[in-house]
């Protein structure tokens, strides 16, 4: 994965840091646990996107180390580094562990499950300084690999919503689906709407087993008990909910078949 690099004393490690994420809110809260680890780093810029990723990367110098969210706007972010030189090592953020094989196909050093535990991002940072210290990180890979998928985490069970001022918990396995309007609503499989207690969809993705829930898109996290049927069109494949919610959802090429493996 990486050649052994030239040991170097620990105060003289650089990292300039470049993070490729497309939610704000997402983007902000890891370049603050990053500053707060690491003060000395420096933020070279955040990308919101495949496209202005691969246009940065072509135009600057490269950076020591990247942070990058997979699903961004305009598709998946292995796009960026696929059939590219990048001489630099890839932390992966997302709230999806489908990709870790993957991921480790690339100059992936680790892959953060969102949201970002500070302990974890400290784990990832000093197995940056081992590697640039010429440690062989490939044994922490490998227990990594062979570990996951194994129950380390404990999934919500339960989410706080607000309805007429009041507020009403609601479990998850009665949630059917989670839409981003202006405010970001929590849809129950009996029909009812709650405004969701949590800021962004980001957060949202974090907290959910992904076994039953998938981010179709950006507006949508969808439970597999609201799915009737999908179909498939140009464009991809489109979602239709249960009768009862009187929905359809598109789906990028990109998410197609990540979902189709998901639904069974």
């Amino acid at each position: 994965m990486f050649k052994s690099l030239r040991i170097v004393n620990s105060k003289s490690i650089r990292m300039n840091i470049l993070i490729i994420e497309d939610e704000p809110w997402a983007a902000k809260d890891l370049q603050n646990i990053i500053l707060k680890l690491e003060p000395s780093a420096n933020i070279l810029d955040v990308l919101s996107s495949v496209h202005a990723s691969r246009k940065w990367l072509d135009g600057h110098p490269h950076p020591n180390l990247i942070f990058s969210d997979i699903q961004l706007s305009d598709g998946i972010s292995f796009e960026i580094f696929e059939n590219r030189r990048v001489p630099c090592p890839i932390i992966f953020t997302t709230a999806y562990d489908d990709y870790a094989i993957r991921a480790f196909k690339l100059n992936s050093i680790d892959y953060l499950l969102k949201p970002v535990d500070e302990k974890e991002m400290q784990a990832a940072l000093t197995k940056y300084k081992s590697l640039i210290h010429g440690v062989a990180a490939g044994e922490e890979l490998r227990s990594l690999l062979l570990n996951w998928g194994q129950p380390t985490r404990k999934y919500k069970e339960r989410f706080l919503t607000i309805h007429r001022n009041a507020l009403v918990p609601v479990g998850q396995h009665e949630v059917a689906f989670f839409h981003k309007e202006e405010l970001i609503y929590l849809h129950t499989i009996n029909g009812d709407k709650f405004i969701s207690e949590h800021p962004t969809m980001d957060e949202i993705e974090g907290l959910l087993d992904p076994t039953h829930f998938f981010r179709v898109n950006r507006q949508y996290i969808i439970h597999v008990q609201s799915v009737d049927r999908v179909k498939t069109t140009h464009k991809g494949l489109t979602v239709q909910l249960k009768p009862s919610f009187n929905t359809e959802i598109d789906i990028s090429r990109e998410k197609a078949t990540a979902f189709k493996n998901w639904l069974g």
